[in-house]
């Protein structure tokens, strides 16, 4: 089996630890450049700048719900090996962003009083180091962040000129329980005072996951990150509040409001993963269907993060968004 960098600068399972932890973690720390942006309320937000030799774009990349920047190192090498600059951060709540000062540290816990406060955060990235950097501006989306992305999309039209959606939030998955009442428990439980509260039945983070119940289908990588994740607490998120569950419900709407899909006119790529069961496939295929210039793909064999698959899932899927990306159209 071989093993290093592919040609598009991805990492072959076979050694995949060894390969990024000896090759493209040391690659991307001397490149990058941590940037504080200064996000919704002032709050600080972790962005994370790496500059191409010879930049053809920049990709924005936006992580999902319980995730960091630095899960997407493997993407970010590849990005910067095709020739574009790129530009991460941590959302807020996760990873080494400002959090909620009424969660007492617990880092498990995810939380938001507003879904518009994800989206003031990438305007805030946009204004405060997008503009610094090379046209032209695409941006790579993953759940929680797709959903933000589509937000982000629908309210300033003029900003990115391409946008890859992975696997991206339309709406999420409630486990069986019925819609409305799943919203009218979060609902109630804010209107208690208990927004900021960890929903019932949510655990904190208790170490290694299971790659049996991940949203992974390649080994190597979920091992790799669920390692890291272990070893690094601002890592740790794994749980949702009352209040960010209720968001997480009203961002379909949201998106799905007569005329705000159509007004997106730039390019867009929805994929949807095969065996996803953290989101809804049928929200995505609404939501692509009513873009003008969108298309709609479903990645056979992949779980909910696409871009932790195997190699022959992840590398195909991969070298068709940098064609997307490349092309004039």
């Amino acid at each position: 089996m071989p093993t290093g960098l592919t040609p598009e600068g991805l990492v072959y399972s076979d050694g995949y630890a060894d390969t990024m932890n000896n090759l493209v973690l040391p690659s991307l720390k001397k490149r990058v450049r941590p940037v504080t942006v200064r996000g919704a309320g002032d709050k600080p937000i972790a962005a994370f700048r790496y500059d191409a030799d010879r930049p053809r774009g920049t990709v924005v990349v936006i992580h999902g719900f319980t995730e960091c920047a630095e899960k997407f190192s493997e993407l970010t090498c590849s990005l910067l090996h095709s020739g574009y600059s790129v530009l991460t951060c941590d959302q807020r709540g996760h990873g080494a962003s400002w959090r909620d000062e009424r969660l007492g540290g617990d880092m498990s816990l995810t939380h938001v009083d507003s879904f518009q406060e994800y989206v003031d955060d990438l305007g805030a990235l946009c204004d405060q180091v997008l503009k610094q950097m090379p046209r032209p501006w695409y941006i790579f989306a993953h759940s929680m962040g797709g959903a933000v992305t589509c937000c982000f999309l629908e309210d300033h039209p003029g900003v990115f000129e391409k946008a890859v959606l992975c696997a991206p939030m339309i709406a999420p998955q409630v486990g069986g329980i019925p819609l409305p009442a799943a919203r009218a428990m979060c609902h109630a439980a804010t209107l208690l005072g208990m927004g900021w509260k960890r929903v019932s039945l949510r655990q904190p983070y208790a170490g290694p996951e299971d790659f049996a119940t991940s949203c992974a289908t390649g080994q190597a990588r979920f091992a790799w990150y669920d390692d890291l994740r272990v070893r690094t607490e601002r890592y740790h998120n794994s749980a949702p509040t009352w209040s960010w569950t209720l968001e997480a419900f009203r961002v379909t709407d949201r998106l799905l409001t007569s005329g705000r899909p159509e007004g997106v006119k730039i390019p867009v790529m929805l994929y949807t993963a095969e065996r996803d069961e953290q989101v809804m496939p049928e929200a995505q295929a609404k939501f692509a269907a009513r873009l003008p210039h969108g298309q709609r793909k479903i990645v056979p064999g992949s779980k909910h993060e696409i871009y932790r698959s195997t190699d022959e899932v992840l590398f195909p899927w991969w070298r068709e968004i940098l064609t997307f990306y490349n092309s004039k159209s």
